[in-house]
């Protein structure tokens, strides 16, 4: 079985992309896979590298039972178009950055996150930057849907 690498992309990688890294992170835990998928987020801007995540993220998080206190903030870089297989935006806006910045041969790897989302799912995760709290459980109940149907995605890659 070949290893697959997954990086989760949103805007400066302090919210959205974490918490859908940290989700991610424990579906592929629990379904005993952390050996076999490779999961990262990273952001298009470069203002928050090396912050934690948004302390509001994280602690919506930890009350769902996800640990996002290792994850620091970087931002997506040439390599990382060869490194992963699966690029994950979002939302348009940083798909549209990823489209500009990736090479052509690459562009296959790039896709939205709520694309594996059940139907009526959204087109994308909403920035919860400016809101309040309510906006962090929306991001939450969205990874949680998203990711659970990417892990099955890559399950079948694997052919597990």
């Amino acid at each position: 079985m070949n290893p697959v690498s997954v990086c989760f992309v949103c805007l400066g990688n302090i919210c959205r992309s974490p918490t859908a890294e940290g989700v991610m992170r424990r579906l592929v835990a629990d379904a005993g896979l952390a050996a076999a998928i490779d999961v990262d987020s990273a952001g298009t801007g470069d203002w928050h590298i090396g912050e934690a995540p948004d302390e509001r993220a994280r602690a919506a998080a930890e009350r769902r039972g996800y640990d996002l206190s290792a994850l620091r903030a970087t931002q997506i870089g040439a390599a990382d178009f060869r490194r992963f297989d699966l690029i994950v935006a979002m939302d348009d806006a940083n798909l549209a950055v990823l489209r500009d910045v990736c090479p052509a041969a690459q562009r296959g790897k790039l896709r939205l996150l709520m694309e594996f989302a059940p139907p009526p799912a959204d087109r994308v995760v909403a920035d919860p930057y400016f809101g309040g709290a309510a906006g962090f459980e929306t991001v939450l109940d969205q990874c949680e849907a998203a990711c659970a149907g990417l892990l099955d995605v890559l399950r079948a890659r694997l052919g597990t």
